[in-house]
């Protein structure tokens, strides 16, 4: 028969040990986090087209021809103005111009658009001066251009002649083949945004496509002489769109 002190150590070595037991049984430490993912490779960026225009040569007698040749690097598409239009991205094209103007090539491409100009000058023949009309007669003022002839509107940094433009120009050059003995101005105008020099050389293309236009229209290329003021000689000086339209145009002006 067991004694109860035999019994009471039995139960303290038997409480000791489990108490041990449970004391060496802990929790496994928790899993580190898994490492984030890498960072996507930033996207190389898209290069911005790069356009040059030439005439060759530059300067020509009226009747005669030059050559554009151009060339667009990360381009998808090329367009000329004013009147050769979509052109292949590298090419060339002869064009006889009746007058001086200025050609605008514009590349376009995922990386944006890019912009080159060639200047052609064309030389009057000296019989032209006997062909030239007579001065404007008494009874055609300035008033009467105003009320005859219109301006016409660009879109910001162009020198397109917009589709809805087109009939107002038509009635112009209606207007002006009824009036055979008037000589204008068509002058190039833009709105302030853009360096002074840029807008210089925009006021010219808007002037020299507007000019263009009308002598395909049959008017004489010796009434009609441009100019651009660029931002000189705006109509509205708000900074707001509305107004920038406004100063965006071609307009005419009697030559006295």
């Amino acid at each position: 028969m067991t004694s109860p002190r035999t019994k009471l150590v039995t139960f303290g070595f038997l409480t000791l040990s489990a108490m041990l037991a449970f004391g060496c049984h802990k929790n496994p430490p928790a899993a580190p986090p898994p490492p984030p993912p890498p960072a996507p490779a930033a996207a190389a960026p898209t290069a911005a087209p790069v356009i040059t225009l030439r005439a060759q040569p530059s300067t020509i007698d009226r009747g005669g021809a030059t050559t554009l040749q151009w060339e667009a690097r990360n381009a998808t598409s090329v367009t000329i103005t004013p009147a050769v239009g979509d052109v292949a991205v590298t090419g060339n094209r002869s064009v006889s111009p009746n007058s001086s103007v200025t050609y605008t090539a514009t590349a376009t491409g995922p990386g944006g658009s890019a912009t080159d100009t060639a200047r052609i000058t064309v030389n009057t023949p000296a019989a032209a001066a006997d062909e030239a009309p007579a001065r404007n007669t008494p009874n055609v003022t300035s008033g009467d251009l105003s009320q005859n002839l219109n301006d016409i509107h660009f879109d910001y940094d162009k020198a397109d002649i917009k589709p809805e433009d087109v009939s107002v120009l038509q009635k112009n050059a209606s207007w002006l083949k009824a009036n055979p003995n008037v000589r204008f101005t068509i002058e190039g105008h833009c709105d302030e945004r853009g360096s002074e020099e840029y807008n210089l050389a925009l006021g010219d293309r808007r002037a020299n496509a507007v000019k263009e236009f009308l002598l395909a229209q049959g008017i004489p290329a010796n009434r009609i002489m441009t100019v651009s003021y660029g931002e000189e000689r705006p109509v509205c000086r708000d900074e707001a769109e509305g107004c920038f339209e406004k100063n965006r145009r071609a307009h005419f002006a009697i030559n006295q």
